[in-house]
């Protein structure tokens, strides 16, 4: 616990949802819902004018549009999101040497690490700055906390929102946790809660005035304790810049159950190819591939192999990922199917399949037999994606760029603006309209769109 407040967490405002609002004009200032748009998707992140109606994140889609049917309901554009956050994130480096992002939208940050703030006021004014260059870079929003400990600086954040800044001083924590609710405190989830519940203690204030030892009899030496030492306000967890990633894995949950095995396999491949992507963008490569599948019932299991040495070849996760299903009964139905990669490195095995098939003095290996790997097909031009997804990027060759406000019966709904545009017209196309097509997306950012709002350009024509 410091003295000064000199950890400082960044929590982004409805992050998904601000993005979409700064990248379409005419959806500034109403409700915006992103997420899963099937019938088993779910909120991923819901803006502040649909949160007024009760909608949240990881609520059931379907349940979202009950609840507020006049929401624009997008689906998510992650590689935005995550070009957006490395703008963030690379603000915050500016900042301190030491920066341990949580997620895309949030991390801590040291202050005194890097010599940027060792007073109150010192990391009160850095705070103010931050965000005003967040604001600038990205035109979205985010809220900053600043206290002695990363509990207390994610407690403030979360009291800043929407858009604000709040700094404890070292010695008021208790005035400010006692209050809240247990469930406020870092470890304490739905079961630990519900414990604590039946034992009377539904405060922080009420977790510090039972005790450590009552709180070690209902919870077990290592983790009462813990609960106690938060309740308390103490909290000692440095600031880690590095969070080495255990797996990469990518998942995907279907409307329909999938029966056809043929359907099953195909899926696999598909998903087998994006998490290698995924794997190849983080410079890593790994041992073991995961195959999970989540049946009808949601019922759940996953099966795994390892190879002998490291790979981020697509062929070798896909051809060990089929080899997995092959033992798994798939006849009642699909909902889910994910692959991961585990054991993770940074340098693949060259040699992978000559290793795996060798022999030590003319006797056979005991090691897993080699995955065999298909010859390369020749390249094939690839069809244009007609998924005509809302929110997506696109593009038409008479009218420009906008975004999919809706498709169905054939048709599809286009609104032509851009970030630094008016609000734009809306048009209808047929679904093969071959002058529309998918697109990059514009550039969000304060000097790209003020540089463009003024231009020709960026208005949309009529």
């Amino acid at each position: 616990m410091r003295g000064q407040p000199t950890i400082l967490h960044l929590d982004m405002d409805a992050f998904y949802a601000s993005v979409e609002q700064a990248a379409k004009p005419s959806l500034r200032g109403k409700p915006v819902i992103v997420g899963g748009l099937g019938p088993r998707g779910v909120v991923a992140t819901a803006s502040y004018e649909a949160r007024r109606f009760g909608v949240h994140s990881a609520m059931p889609m379907g349940q979202a549009r009950r609840r507020c049917p006049n929401a624009a309901f997008l689906y998510p554009r992650f590689d935005v999101y995550r070009s957006v956050s490395d703008t963030v994130m690379a603000l915050l480096r500016a900042l301190s040497p030491l920066v341990e992002p949580l997620s895309l939208d949030e991390a801590f940050v040291d202050l005194a690490a890097g010599d940027s703030a060792h007073t109150a006021a010192e990391a009160q004014a850095v705070g103010r700055a931050l965000r005003e260059r967040i604001a600038a870079a990205t035109t979205v929003t985010g809220s900053v906390g600043l206290a002695g400990s990363k509990m207390l600086a994610k407690i403030a954040s979360e009291r800043a929102k929407p858009d604000g800044l709040q700094l404890i001083e070292p010695g008021t924590e208790r005035d400010l946790l006692d209050p809240l609710p247990v469930r406020t405190l870092p470890g304490v989830g739905p079961a630990t809660d519900g414990v604590l519940r039946r034992a009377g203690i539904t405060t922080v204030g009420d977790a510090a005035r039972a005790g450590e030892t009552e709180l070690v009899r209902l919870l077990g030496s290592a983790h009462g304790t813990g609960v106690h030492a938060m309740a308390l306000g103490i909290d000692d967890r440095p600031v880690v810049a590095e969070r080495d990633a255990k797996s990469v894995s990518v998942e995907d949950t279907f409307d329909v159950d999938l029966t056809d095995r043929a359907r099953v396999r195909h899926e696999v491949d598909r998903l087998a190819e994006r998490c290698v992507q995924r794997l190849r963008e983080h410079g890593r490569s790994g041992r073991t591939v995961v195959l999970k599948v989540r049946s009808h019932d949601f019922s759940t299991l996953t099966r795994s192999d390892t190879l002998r040495g490291p790979t981020d070849d697509p062929a070798v996760v896909r051809e060990l990922a089929a080899r997995l299903l092959e033992g798994v009964d798939t006849t009642a139905g699909v909902r889910l199917l994910g692959v991961g990669v585990t054991g993770l490195a940074d340098f693949t095995q060259e040699d992978l399949f000559a290793q795996a098939g060798a022999t030590v003095d003319g006797e056979e290996d005991s090691g897993p037999e080699p995955v065999p790997v298909r010859e390369p097909e020749p390249a094939a031009e690839p069809a244009p994606d007609r998924r005509w997804l809302p929110g997506l990027d696109v593009t038409h060759t008479e009218h420009g760029p906008g975004w999919v406000q809706g498709s169905g019966v054939g048709r599809v709904t286009v609104r032509f603006e851009t970030p630094g545009s008016p609000p734009g017209r809306v048009r209808t196309f047929g679904v093969d309209d071959p002058l529309l097509s998918r697109s990059a997306p514009p550039p969000l950012g304060g000097e790209d769109q003020r540089s463009s709002s003024g231009g020709e350009a960026s208005r949309p024509k009529s």
